[in-house]
């Protein structure tokens, strides 16, 4: 059986198939599953995206802890998030022991070639979600990523104003370089390759200073309040995806809504013009052989985060600006604020005054 013209051939075997996916051939049950039921859009059609922006998708996975995000039955049906490595997986899938903040550890895979995404599409997984560390070390971060996220009330392009100024932000400190893709959504995320000197906690330390001066910049258009209450209609910098165990969608990755939009990187020069439901399972194939990976010289480039640290230490110094709150799910950090909802933050009593005989 011939797939659509411009995908990989596959053959045959009953109810399942054959894909070659850049030298490793996978298995895939039940190629004909219907995983988007408003664009007619199969498990096979996924594996067959994968296959064709395999380079692409491999570049934001390599050697990476990844977890997936696993929908066996379609979008429409339920869904999972997996982190520790499937005992189904074939042993020429590399793994990576990883601890989480509670303590616990587990194996998750690693994929080094594109046969490893295909095989966890045969699994139903649409999104893949990395780790911002290699394999060879993983308690150190080599990329920060820097979250986007349009709050009630704003939208894409109210992300690319904000993303134009982060752009500065992170030239301004340390000649910091960022590459920008969709959400797959109505986001931004922006990703800067770095030494992997830090930890995880100093990442996210940078990640906090990078967004305080963005807000400092766009009082009236960017937030990094943690709690909901306090956003309002603004772009909030999510600094909490940089801590360890957070994840974002891949560059690449497949997002589970119904037009089955992808996480599409993007040029600089693409940001103002770029319309994220225009890239999906069906467009991006073309326009990734049209173009290649635009974002295939990231790992050229190893940024410093000194001066980023420096002004987070000077925010601390000069404006009394400490951490931020973690997640929930999170043990207390050491130096954290006080993890409550504002409005549900216990009020001062009153100090008593000289009572009268």
């Amino acid at each position: 059986m011939r797939g659509k013209p411009g995908t990989p051939t596959v053959a045959r075997m009953g109810d399942a198939v054959e894909l070659a996916a850049a030298g490793r051939t996978v298995r895939l049950s039940s190629p004909g599953k219907v995983f988007f039921p408003e664009r007619g859009l199969t498990k096979l059609d996924v594996a067959e995206y994968y296959v064709a922006v395999g380079p692409g998708i491999l570049r934001a996975l390599r050697n990476r802890p990844t977890t997936l995000e696993r929908y066996p039955e379609g979008v429409t049906g339920e869904s999972f998030f997996q982190k520790r490595a499937p005992k189904n997986m074939p042993d020429w899938i590399p793994t990576a022991h990883i601890t989480f903040p509670s303590g616990r550890s587990a194996d998750e895979m690693c994929p080094t070639e594109v046969g490893a995404v295909v095989w966890a599409a045969q699994f139903g997984t649409l999104t893949f979600h990395p780790w911002p560390v290699r394999r060879d070390d993983v308690d150190h971060p080599d990329e920060l990523r820097l979250d986007l996220d349009p709050q009630p009330g704003t939208d894409y392009a109210d992300a690319v104003r904000a993303a134009h100024e982060l752009r500065a932000v992170l030239n301004e400190f340390g000649g910091l370089r960022g590459w920008p893709k969709t959400s797959g959504g109505r986001g931004l995320h922006v990703f800067v390759p770095i030494e992997p000197r830090w930890t995880f906690a100093q990442v996210r330390r940078a990640a906090i200073a990078a967004g305080r001066e963005l807000e400092r910049r766009m009082p009236d258009h960017v937030t990094i309040a943690w709690w909901k209450e306090e956003r309002g209609a603004k772009i909030f910098v999510d600094y909490n995806q940089t801590a360890r165990d957070r994840t974002i969608a891949s560059a690449y990755s497949v997002r589970p809504r119904p037009q089955a939009p992808v996480s599409a990187p993007l040029r600089w020069e693409e940001v103002d013009v770029a319309v994220p439901r225009d890239f999906d399972v069906t467009t991006m194939p073309a326009r990734f052989a049209e173009l290649g990976d635009v974002h295939a010289d990231m790992d050229d480039h190893a940024f410093s985060l000194e001066a980023l640290l420096e002004l987070a230490r000077r925010d601390e110094h000069d404006h009394g600006l400490a951490d931020l709150p973690y997640p929930p799910e999170y043990p207390k950090m050491p130096g954290e604020p006080k993890r409550v909802q504002p409005s549900r933050a216990k009020k001062p009593r009153p100090a008593e005054g000289p009572t009268t005989p």
